[in-house]
């Protein structure tokens, strides 16, 4: 049985500042912010502030640090949930049909994807799997297994089901999925004028620059993450 604590945290005023924080930053880049990020945008003196803050959210398990990376912060699902549900009960009484939050995704994982052809062809799908819609603050329209470690320090690891929005446009900074040739990467966008840059978030990799002529697209954003020991 989970404890209430778990289901309805209570947070301090700072505490809930900062989850919010973390989850708009989550909704816009699809990835949480760094210590420093968190204290420069709160007016902190210190990193050390941040992640002291930090460190009380998770023993109130509505968050996951994870060691050893700058945005090794993440949400709960169960975390999620109760938020989600929070903001329902302010809404409910105001509406009289079932509410878009309530419903179940079926999201499709891709495998291995052949050159020239839709990611989201059938026989580039390997399996489904059904998630509450609250549990994405962007509605995601398929999944996609992390293979490496290349984006490590933004908290995403090897075997990770990254949630993907599928786009073909994306802004300055966002965590993408993009094809080159008979590849697909998630990598962070980085444009400079007609430039184009795929960024790791570990430094052992190299980054990725798109030449003119590369059979290149982008595939989606992204927009959550689910780690892999909750399908186990």
């Amino acid at each position: 049985m989970k404890s209430s604590t778990t289901e309805n945290p209570k947070l301090t005023p700072r505490q809930q500042q900062i989850l919010d924080l973390v989850q708009s930053a989550i909704e816009r880049t699809g990835a949480p912010p760094t210590r420093a990020e968190i204290a420069a945008e709160l007016g902190f003196k210190s990193a050390n502030a941040a992640e002291e803050h930090l460190q009380a959210l998770a023993r109130k398990g509505v968050l996951e640090l994870v060691s050893g990376t700058s945005r090794g912060i993440r949400l709960k699902s169960d975390t999620l949930r109760s938020l989600a549900q929070a903001r329902l009960s302010q809404f409910g009484k105001q509406y009289s049909l079932p509410l878009p939050d309530l419903a179940q995704l079926c999201l499709p994982l891709v495998g291995r994807v052949a050159a020239g052809s839709p990611i989201l062809a059938q026989e580039h799908i390997d399996q489904t799997f059904q998630f509450e819609a609250s549990l994405f603050q962007r509605r995601p329209d398929y999944l996609l297994k992390v293979r490496g470690m290349s984006m490590r320090d933004a908290g995403i690891m090897d075997g990770d089901l990254l949630a993907v929005q599928k786009t073909s446009e994306a802004k300055n900074g966002q965590i993408v999925v993009a094809r080159l040739g008979d590849d697909v990467t998630v990598k962070r966008l980085h444009k400079v004028g007609s430039r184009i840059e795929l960024l790791a978030e570990n430094p052992d990799f190299r980054p990725i620059v798109v030449a003119p002529g590369t059979d290149f697209a982008l595939e989606g954003v992204a927009v959550g993450l689910i780690r892999n020991t909750l399908l186990m």
